[in-house]
């Protein structure tokens, strides 16, 4: 007994000491128990969700619901969000409690410093466009994809500005909140839900926020479509690159390998020598080597539109290198570059008028149009 004790004891000891040495301080550094020996897993993609974004899907359970109650549910989801459309694989909902303007909202001015709201589009596939003098124009299609404006939240609301050490400690641009493409509520959470109570609006799969300036702000329920935008005007486009995996030098780089035969075993694809020796024998920071590719936010700035479609939401945005894969989401903004921001007032804060969806297609005025006959060029 009395040697069990002992032991019991020491282990006590044990325990309080290694707890002691956790909560050891060096100076401005803790001495932690918990070792890393790899690194690699602090730059690998992760969903990062954001804090105003809440759990989206519920968990799927058998509930027992017969046919005809699910069908009862779908009915009382159409009569308050309208019949669900579905417009170029992109199902919207015919809303009912749309806000689309304010009447006892001032008029508001614009100024060049001042940042509007943006927009939710798809990327749908590439095309060619030509201008009048036949030079060819490679475009991007990107479809508006069933935009409705959720929240506004004011500067005082968005937090604290990134730089501590500047006068102004409040930042000095507000966020909307703009939810994309509709879907069936039943299958979404209730908190997830109650984000769209306010506006009046079907829940939507996606939802982005866009910072802006407080006379851009917009109220709750208000559509956004491609007349958000006018033809010849520049902007931002962001998006998600396309996820290759884990990939080597060759496709990652571009490296050009090694020789096919004369002596190569082996190593036709690798690196080969990342570095010498001697006073400098070490790995230099941002060497060229095998890693994960794609999945990464990019953004292409200075993209002008070249033509819209009211009917469908869609546009034309210059290049060919919009990041994301077909079909994946993107999200554009009125560019930020000081040479090719805005000169003339946009619609602002919003294009709040019809849409006239029986006319044609807008096009930039040094575009040529389909239905003309022929190029016409100049004699020198």
């Amino acid at each position: 007994m009395c040697m069990a004790k002992i032991w019991l004891y020491k282990i006590n000891m044990i325990q309080n000491i290694c707890f002691q040495l956790g909560r050891l301080r060096l100076g401005s550094c803790i001495v932690s128990s918990v070792q890393v020996r790899e690194k690699g897993h602090l730059s690998r993609p992760r969903l990062r969700n954001p804090y105003w974004n809440l759990r989206k899907q519920r968990t799927n359970t058998e509930d027992l619901v017969t046919t005809e109650n699910k069908q009862f549910i779908n009915e009382l989801a159409c009569e308050k969000y309208g019949t669900p459309a579905l417009s170029k694989s992109i199902q919207s909902q015919e809303n009912k409690l749309i806000q689309t303007n304010d009447p006892e909202e001032e008029i508001r001015s614009w100024t060049e410093k001042t940042r509007r709201c943006g927009v939710i589009a798809r990327k749908i596939g590439q095309y060619p466009l030509w201008l009048k003098n036949g030079k060819k124009v490679r475009t991007t299609l990107l479809q508006i994809a069933d935009n409705h404006v959720i929240k506004y939240m004011p500067p005082e609301e968005c937090g604290p500005n990134k730089n501590p050490s500047s006068e102004h400690k409040l930042n000095k641009y507000g966020c909307i909140l703009v939810g994309a493409e509709s879907t069936n509520p039943t299958m979404l959470t209730k908190e997830y839900c109650e984000i769209f109570r306010g506006a009046g609006v079907a829940p939507k799969k996606n939802i982005m926020r866009f910072m802006v300036s407080p006379q851009g702000a917009i109220a709750p329920g208000t559509p956004l479509n491609v007349a958000h935008f006018r033809v010849g005007e520049y902007v931002d486009v962001r998006g998600k690159t396309v996820d290759h995996g884990f990939q080597g030098v060759v496709k990652r780089h571009g490296f050009k390998g090694m020789p096919a035969s004369h002596g190569v075993t082996k190593t036709h694809r690798r690196a080969g020598n990342i570095g010498g020796g001697g006073e400098k024998g070490r790995v230099w920071p941002g060497t060229k080597m095998p890693g994960h590719m794609g999945n990464r936010w990019r953004v292409l700035k200075g993209l002008r539109i070249w033509r819209t479609n009211a009917k469908y939401n869609v546009m034309w945005v210059q290049g060919s290198a919009v990041p994301g894969p077909t079909g994946g989401l993107v999200y554009i903004y009125d560019t930020l570059l000081p040479l090719r921001k805005l000169k003339e007032a946009p619609p602002f804060p919003t294009f709040y008028d019809e849409v006239d969806t029986t006319s044609e297609d807008c096009w930039y005025e040094q575009m040529h149009k389909f239905k003309d006959e022929t190029i016409v060029y100049k004699s020198e």
